[in-house]
Formats: C-alpha cells, sequence, structure tokens
C-alpha cells in the first residue's frame, strides 16, 4: 500500500529507506474442510493463519498477525502489517503458515496433534533497495556533538567484523544542512537535486566502507562472515564494487597508488550517473 493506494507487491522496491515504514496486506482464502480433510483431522478441528516477517539486511523477525479459523467452508482473511523502516533492510520475507490450533492428544497416528502443527506454507519476498545507504541513519544537529558543525554526513562504523551490520553502522545526517536532510526526506521519491546527494553520500559511504574492510587484515577471500555480519555486509559491497577481483589486489592498489584507488572506486559506485 502507498500514499497513491494500494498496489500489488513488487519485487523490489527502488527507492526505499530506512526512514520508510511499509505497509503491507496479506489476503488469504482457506478452504477449511479440504485443509482438513487432505491432512486427515476432523471437521471441528480450529486451525490458524500466520503472518511473520524477517528482514535478512536487519537480522530482525516477528510476528505480524495471527487469525484463528474454525467453522466449515471456506473463510478469507485480510492482514495488515506496518512495518518501521528501522526494523527493515535487505530482504524482506513474509511467511504466510496455516497450522492447527490446538492440540488434539486423540488423534490418529498419521494426523497433526500438536498445536502449531503446520499444515500449508507460502513465502513472499521484497528487496529492499534504493539510492539511500541500507543501513540505520538518524538526523542530528552537528552543533550539539563533537562532529564539525558545518559537515553535513559521518559515518559511523563500530565493533568487529562479527558483529551485526544493524548495530555495527550508523549515518549521522547534519539537520542543519537543509540540502542533505532533504535529500534523505525525500528518498523514497527523489526530486533531481536530491539524486545527485544521495549520489555523492552513497560514493562517499561506500569509500568509508571499503577503506574500513581492507584496513582490517581479518578480511580476506577466504573469510566466512556470518549472515547478517559487518563482515558479510562489506563482503557483499567489495564483490558490488570490484566484481572478479581479489581482496589482496584492491588492497595492494590502495596503498601504492591511494589516488588511483579513489577513482576506481568513484567509477564502481557510478557516481552522479541516472539510475
Amino acid at each position: 500500500m502507498t500514499e497513491d493506494g494500494e498496489v500489488p507487491m513488487p519485487e523490489a522496491l527502488p527507492h526505499w529507506d530506512y526512514q520508510t515504514d511499509l505497509l503491507l496486506r496479506r489476503a488469504v482464502s482457506v478452504d477449511l474442510d479440504r485443509a482438513r480433510s487432505q491432512t486427515g483431522l476432523p471437521s471441528d478441528a480450529p486451525l490458524m493463519l500466520s503472518v511473520v516477517w524477517t528482514a535478512t539486511g536487519s537480522s530482525l523477525s516477528g510476528p505480524a498477525q495471527h487469525v484463528r479459523l474454525s467453522g466449515i467452508g471456506t473463510r478469507s482473511a485480510e492482514i495488515d502489517i506496518r512495518l518501521p523502516g528501522a526494523d527493515l533492510g535487505g530482504l524482506l520475507l513474509l511467511d504466510t503458515a496455516l497450522a492447527l490450533a490446538e492440540r488434539r492428544p486423540l488423534a490418529r497416528p498419521s494426523s497433526p496433534r500438536r498445536a502449531g502443527s503446520l499444515l500449508w506454507s507460502d513465502r513472499e519476498s521484497l528487496r529492499l533497495q534504493g539510492d539511500a545507504p541500507q543501513f540505520p541513519m538518524a538526523v542530528i544537529d552537528f552543533a550539539r556533538t563533537s562532529f564539525p558543525e558545518g559537515a553535513a554526513w559521518h559515518l559511523q562504523i563500530n565493533g568487529g567484523l562479527e558483529n551485526a551490520t544493524m548495530g555495527s553502522l550508523l549515518l549521522l545526517v547534519n539537520e542543519k544542512n537543509t540540502v542533505t536532510a532533504s535529500a534523505f526526506e525525500h528518498a523514497h521519491r527523489p526530486r533531481p537535486v536530491d539524486r545527485v546527494v544521495l549520489s555523492a553520500v552513497y560514493a562517499d559511504v561506500a569509500r568509508l566502507m571499503i577503506e574500513h574492510a581492507l584496513a582490517d587484515d581479518e578480511f580476506t577471500e577466504e573469510s566466512d562472515f556470518p549472515d547478517g555480519s559487518l563482515g558479510a555486509t562489506l563482503s557483499s559491497l567489495f564483490d558490488q564494487l570490484f566484481p572478479g577481483q581479489s581482496v589482496t589486489d584492491v588492497r595492494l592498489r590502495r596503498r601504492q597508488s591511494p589516488a588511483l584507488f579513489a577513482s576506481d572506486l568513484q567509477a564502481a559506485v557510478r557516481i552522479f550517473e541516472a539510475p
């Protein structure tokens, strides 16, 4: 659902950012009689329809809603899901499941008996991507911090490569820099000037992240970082920007020719190019 009304869920949201909450609606029709007969359940067995969301970028998940289904015939349910943008990122997974609602101690051995026994499931996915960096951000007054008042943004990188990305990265935007703050405010539907600003921020953030990775000797091709970790995020960004190139070669180029490395990175992020 958007400000223009309901639209079918696309494969991706090209201009999504962490300041944009999502409002989704899952419509499901369940033939209760058929579901029970095909799973060996009696005609009065209560069922439960549930939707659970998972965001790979934040490693967060949670239940969206549970709907108890009883009676006979076909039942339809519409489940509205509102998800805060700050909890999301990466690939958003929506898992819908039909399960047994109550324990049945006297059930036949071949039929479900435990509450929560899965009868049917379905998964939808939505790729969250955009011009804004894909990690948490905050708009603050730099005059109240130790950061230079004239700076437009600052990227904080904390923790080791094994730490979760969501707790390791934070982009701070100076609210007094109205051009930059406004660009992020309109990131879901950027104007031409917003695209230029967001492209510059993305290029700078990508540079800082790649330099952070290359400065850590534990960052290599052979490293196996956990999903959702800072190391995995940096590895994914490195592969995206330097496909087919080794970490060793890029690290050496940065040390021997930092100016050339900066130009290579500028070209890799395609700075100021229209999407």
